[in-house]
């Protein structure tokens, strides 16, 4: 349940995670579209679609939901390295699903995070003292 990405940021092949709905999602689009070469082509079937189309399709999304925030497609990384983070994932398992050769640049994703959701609690409350 991964995906090869080949040639990503900084063109580096990593390993992304693939969700069951996803799975689903992408079989419906391939039986619906049956494309040969590329998954999602570009004009021509034997080309692949551009970074800048799926940048004005991830704005045009953006602004049927009224989302106003800034930030293009690369946000979604941000997003989901974040949410990994909140849900209780290894900091390490998450450098290595992003690629990041020092975990200083995983780490930047520490502020992004709800303390509130990461479960981390004060050494205080854990103690077992009544008041």
């Amino acid at each position: 349940m991964t995906l090869h990405i080949r040639q990503g940021k900084g063109r580096k092949d990593r390993y992304a995670l693939l969700s069951p709905v996803m799975l689903q999602a992408l079989r419906n689009y391939w039986r619906t579209y049956k494309p040969r070469i590329w998954l999602f082509t570009g004009e021509h079937p034997d080309k692949p679609m551009p970074v800048h189309t799926t940048n004005m399709i991830f704005k045009r999304i953006k602004e049927r939901l009224g989302i106003k925030k800034n930030g293009g497609f690369h946000i979604l990384r941000h997003s989901f390295a974040t949410h990994l983070l909140e849900s209780g994932t290894n900091l390490f398992h998450i450098q290595k699903l992003l690629g990041h050769r020092r975990i200083s640049t995983t780490t930047s994703y520490l502020h992004m995070a709800s303390l509130k959701q990461t479960g981390i609690q004060s050494p205080i409350d854990q103690l077992q003292i009544s008041v």
